[in-house]
């Protein structure tokens, strides 16, 4: 399990927040139960940079934001597969038509 720490501020018309650790896992909200819902940011972005072939980003506990109202955790359980994908035998490319 990895733990995330998202940092909420509170601005006018809603509630700001981010993950300190994960650049670009960013929402708003009308409140903070809304804002909250920023565990669905973390998982498309967790989800998009593991698609890419990108290791996550480690979890710092020691980050913390001078701006945020409030700062909680946010646990991301992770399961590790021993599939295998099916790889085609035979190469196929695109040369531009040409």
């Amino acid at each position: 399990m990895l733990t995330y720490k998202a940092a909420y501020q509170f601005v006018e018309g809603g509630v700001h927040a981010h993950v300190l650790d994960f650049p670009g896992a960013i929402t708003r909200g009308s409140d903070l139960a809304e804002a909250r819902l920023l565990a669905s940011a973390l998982l498309d972005m967790a989800a998009f940079a593991l698609e890419r072939g990108e290791a996550l980003p480690r979890p710092d506990p020691s980050l913390s934001d001078p701006d945020a109202d409030i700062e909680e955790p946010i646990y991301r359980h992770m399961r590790a597969s021993a599939g295998v994908r099916e790889v085609p035998t035979e190469a196929v490319s695109w040369n531009g038509g040409t």
